[in-house]
């Protein structure tokens, strides 16, 4: 059974019995795994205008167009939506084979917590807390600074990492975008839990 990445206020409940964990393969956010076919949850045309949605969100990486970023919003357990990575359109270069297509490389949810980043702050600690009990010898990591995504150097994040031998990888980022680039593009602050593909973190990290 699929171990439940689910963040409940103030614990991180699991449907494993066992309390430790050695990776992540078998952990989902709202039941959806890396692994899955976003077909299974949305329509090819839906998946497609989003993203031509967010085609932008990443330009200020190497190669922003290889992989697609997709939401898909409904009444979640927990977050207030989720997204997700695959490989871009079917006619783009870097789909050499159909069966791939669609498949998730990556599992976000996102808790809004517009102007009160301190909440998020302390949410997420909560998190980074119950995670370090599941996951003890996985080294963590810490990052703060500018967001990528604001020209203006405006607005900031605040992360921790779960680095796994893979390289697969868990994020717990806390965003507080400066307002008027939120406004405009009807953006959320908020905290983000995420569960990263070995492909997508080295994809991020150029």
């Amino acid at each position: 059974m699929k171990k439940l990445l689910i963040l409940l206020f103030s614990i991180l409940l699991l449907s494993s019995p066992s309390v430790f964990a050695d990776d992540i393969s078998d952990f989902s956010i709202e039941g959806i795994s890396i692994g899955d076919s976003l077909l299974d949850y949305m329509t090819e045309d839906e998946i497609l205008e989003e993203i031509e949605i967010t085609k932008d969100d990443y330009s200020y990486i190497e190669e922003p167009n290889k992989y697609g970023e997709v939401y898909l919003q409904k009444n979640y357990q927990t977050y207030d939506s989720l997204s997700f990575f695959v490989k871009n359109t079917p006619t783009s270069p870097y789909i050499t084979n159909k069966n791939e297509k669609y498949i998730i490389l990556s599992v976000r949810g996102l808790i809004e917590f517009d102007e009160d980043f301190d909440s998020c702050i302390l949410k997420r600690d909560e998190v980074v807390g119950d995670l370090s009990k599941i996951f003890p010898n996985v080294q963590q990591r810490e990052a703060f600074g500018k967001h990528g995504i604001d020209p203006s150097g405006k607005s900031i994040f605040d992360s921790v990492y779960f680095e796994f031998d893979s390289e697969e990888t868990i994020r717990l980022t806390c965003a507080d975008l400066e307002e008027t680039l939120r406004i405009k593009n009807n953006w959320n602050d908020s905290l983000s839990v995420s569960i990263f593909s070995k492909e997508i973190v080295v994809w991020l990290r150029n």
